[in-house]
Parts: structure tokens; C-alpha cells; sequence
């Protein structure tokens, strides 16, 4: 079965603990959908998210132009660029496996993806950003994501959260240190669950 589409039904099922089951009327809607076009983009943005879910999807295919195999997106959160985000990170390459965490970040981690020396290799995350709207706590992410190489590449499992209890209604994603490449796309999805 291809990445994208285990990913895509790992999380339906209710992966780490997401109550929607797999295959429910209306469980995910179609907020909206960014490919990037010829030349690249520094960033992308989601801007005007209803508050209608209750909690918020990215599945994104992606790879920036940064001149290494593997690299790394990241997000905000209503154009918030403070010391607001917490993020951690565990990552695996088939021979290594390497963990992280930071405080008082500038931006929360969106998942490993690929660079710009591996020609036509996409990466894919899947974004969960859980309870969006909810004003009395911090708003937590957890994703997946990864790529591989023809035998080679990464995967990493993600955690973090953003330090304000604003409901999110924008969403900015940016490459670690380079372009989005052209043919990347985000797809922002509204998830109505318990």
C-alpha cells in the first residue's frame, strides 16, 4: 500500500488516539488546497479557517529547494514569530535513530521532508493539529512524516504545541532554509469527531 495512502488511513483509524473512525460520513471535509507553482514559494499559508471542526488535518507532499537529502517544514500559527512553540522529535534513517526537543521556539515542526538533491522525490506528512479552537489550553500537533531515497531516507514521529490559547484561524508553513519546491501541495482538512 503506497505511503500517503496508509498514512492517510493510519490516521482515520484513530492513530494516537484521534476518535474518528475510518470510512464516517463527513468525518474529514475539504478546507483547502495549495499546489506550488513554477518558481517556488517561500512560504504557504491557510488564512480564514472556520471554527466549524474539532480538530484540523495538513497531508501535505512537499520538498524544498535546500541543497542537502533531507530537510525539514515547519508552521506558525496566526502569524505568531515568538518564542511560543515547544516541539519534539523522534527520527529513524534504517540504521540510526535519533531524538530531539526545544523549548521557546520560533515555529513547530512539521515533519522531515526531502531536499533539493533528490530529483522528483517528494516527502509526505500528515499533520494532525488537535482541538484548534478550544481557548482554555495550549493547541498540541503531532505528525508523521518522512521520505524515502530508493532504500535510503528518513521517517520521523513529531510532537509539540503552540504557548497561547487563541483558537487557530491561520496556519503559515515554511521550509527550514530555502524555497518550497514547485509541485508541492498542502491540503488543509476540517475533522469533525469527539
Amino acid at each position: 500500500m503506497p505511503l500517503i495512502t496508509t498514512l492517510a488511513n493510519a490516521s482515520a483509524r484513530g492513530y494516537g488516539g484521534l476518535l474518528v473512525t475510518a470510512g464516517a460520513a463527513n468525518s474529514y471535509e475539504s478546507i483547502a488546497t495549495v499546489t506550488v507553482g513554477s518558481g517556488g514559494s517561500s512560504s504557504v499559508t491557510f488564512s480564514s479557517i472556520p471554527s466549524t471542526y474539532t480538530h484540523l488535518q495538513i497531508r501535505a507532499i512537499s520538498k524544498d529547494s535546500r541543497i542537502f537529502a533531507n530537510t525539514a517544514f515547519s508552521m506558525r500559527f496566526n502569524s505568531d514569530t515568538g518564542s511560543n512553540y515547544s516541539n519534539h522529535g523522534i527520527t529513524g534513517d534504517g540504521t540510526s535513530a535519533s531524538a530531539y526537543g526545544g523549548a521557546n521556539e520560533t515555529e513547530i515542526g512539521l515533519g522531515n521532508s526531502s531536499g533539493g538533491t533528490n530529483a522528483n522525490i517528494f516527502g509526505v506528512q500528515i499533520v494532525d493539529i488537535l482541538d484548534y479552537t478550544n481557548t482554555n489550553k495550549y493547541t498540541t500537533v503531532r505528525t508523521l512524516g518522512g521520505h524515502d531515497q530508493n532504500g535510503s531516507g528518513i521517517l520521523g514521529l513529531f510532537s509539540g504545541n503552540w504557548r497561547n490559547t487563541a483558537a487557530v484561524t491561520s496556519i503559515t508553513i515554511i521550509p527550514l532554509a530555502a524555497n518550497i519546491k514547485e509541485y508541492s501541495q498542502f491540503a488543509l482538512y476540517g475533522i469533525k469527531g469527539v
